[in-house]
């Protein structure tokens, strides 16, 4: 008896760990995504949390864009014969997603100065997971709050298909992380909150007043239409202008589809750069 009870529980075990291998894959895949998924929806409750700012990253550009639009209408003539509200419309769309973008990835200062990134750095995770998790969060509220503003548009009678939406709800995605993105890589660099707004001020405002936002690329001197040209923020104002007024094809001067490959290259280049530079500073102290 003694014999063959040694004989089946080998046996046993090894059905047992066969049997579990899958659910130990399975549970692996689900833990690793685990932290990203806190991470984002930390940043979500976050903002939220701050009805403030919520208010404030949409206010902003609204007033922005009825002023600017509104009091320029008469005066500065859009490409073509479009309405000069409706030229504006993509610009202060981009605009809401550069503010939220963009300052919503000063909770990394914040969460420097709180300890809450040393125990996340500390924590038996991927140096990744802490970039992916912080950049999808504010990437989720700059897209939420960008497709809040789109909402406007039929009240100025701007209509589109669902297909249409669509895309537009794809690009705007895709600025958002580009955006997001570059607001961590700052962030990360920084330690206090003032140098990280002295920078966007002196970085992001003027990439957003030459990005074709406020008027066309023709027209604009030489050196504006070169800056334009290499202004990542120009290819997300013309993909979502060409997306919004698909029949004036004199708006638009870059193909929808350029600028969205444009974006796509922008994002996959940037985020590398903060994964480079979280993994830099993590590993500096054991060199």
């Amino acid at each position: 008896m003694a014999t063959q009870s040694s004989t089946i529980t080998p046996a046993r075990e090894v059905r047992s760990a066969t049997g579990s291998a899958p659910h130990a894959a399975v549970r692996a895949r689900w833990f690793g995504a685990l932290p990203v998924l806190s991470l984002l929806w930390r940043e979500i409750v976050r903002f939220y949390r701050q009805p403030s700012r919520v208010v404030g990253v949409i206010a902003s550009p609204v007033l922005f864009w009825i002023v600017i639009g509104s009091g320029f209408g008469s005066s500065i003539r859009a490409a073509g014969n479009q309405n000069y509200l409706d030229y504006f419309f993509p610009g202060a769309l981009i605009m809401i997603v550069l503010f939220t973008s963009i300052f919503t990835m000063m909770s990394v200062i914040e969460d420097r100065k709180e300890g809450f990134l040393l125990s996340v750095l500390v924590a038996p995770v991927s140096r990744s997971v802490i970039v992916l998790g912080k950049v999808l969060g504010g990437t989720s509220l700059s897209a939420i709050q960008g497709l809040v503003f789109l909402a406007f548009a039929p009240l100025i009678g701007i209509h589109f298909s669902f297909t249409q939406f669509l895309a537009i709800a794809l690009v705007v995605w895709m600025v958002a992380f580009a955006l997001t993105t570059l607001g961590f890589a700052i962030a990360w660099k920084l330690n206090s909150t003032q140098g990280f707004h002295a920078i966007i001020n002196l970085l992001m405002i003027p990439l957003w007043l030459v990005s074709g936002a406020l008027f066309p690329l023709t027209g604009a001197s030489i050196w504006v239409r070169l800056l334009m040209r290499i202004n990542p923020l120009t290819y997300g104002v013309e993909a979502l202008r060409g997306l919004l007024f698909p029949a004036n094809a004199v708006a638009g001067q870059f193909s929808v589809g350029r600028a969205v490959a444009v974006l796509g290259g922008i994002s996959v280049v940037l985020f590398a750069a903060a994964f480079a530079l979280v993994s830099r500073r993590s590993t500096k102290p054991a060199a």
